[in-house]
């Protein structure tokens, strides 16, 4: 198994928006941008791509994030997003790294692969510890997370805070 993982860029082609397509709006937590046309996804594309440039909040609120898309054997199968910065917001919900496996791909451990990827990328940008932050009924997201050396360092009501250190 090849795996390769590639961080967005704005000449990303058919096959993202073809998955993009298959992920609900709102699943678990995790947005999924609602692109309905090639145009809407080169522009999304564009603006994610600058947002992974940005230091400091971007438009006085949205953190520096930076997507990647996990490929195995060539074909994408997930993706990921890494927040440069928590605020207060994203330390209640949200975290540091957010990802999903298309849906017809889930149950084969690429979600595994896809947060074990995303962890050494924090590690590159010198995030020391990145949060999930994990609805309780995800059973499968947790034991991901739990899987790569992640602890449950608090829960609330409907989450899980799970924090993996990176370095």
């Amino acid at each position: 198994m090849k795996i390769h993982l590639k961080k967005l860029c704005p000449s990303d082609g058919d096959d993202i928006y073809e998955m993009l397509q298959e992920f609900p709006e709102n699943e678990n937590g995790f947005i999924t941008p609602a692109l309905t046309s090639i145009d809407a996804y080169k522009s999304w594309l564009a603006d994610n791509a600058a947002s992974g440039n940005q230091t400091g909040l971007v438009d006085g609120w949205r953190v520096p994030q930076t997507i990647y898309w996990l490929f195995i054997d060539g074909k994408p199968v997930g993706y990921g997003k890494i927040r440069h910065i928590l605020t207060d917001k994203l330390l209640a919900d949200g975290g540091t790294i957010g990802y999903s496996i298309r849906p017809g791909q889930r149950n084969k451990g690429f979600g595994k692969i896809l947060l074990s990827e995303l962890i050494k990328e924090c590690s590159d940008m010198g995030i020391e510890k990145a949060l999930l932050t994990i609805h309780k009924n995800n059973t499968a997201s947790i034991k991901t997370a739990l899987d790569n050396h992640g602890v449950i360092e608090k829960s609330s009501d409907t989450l899980h805070y799970i924090w993996i250190r990176c370095c």
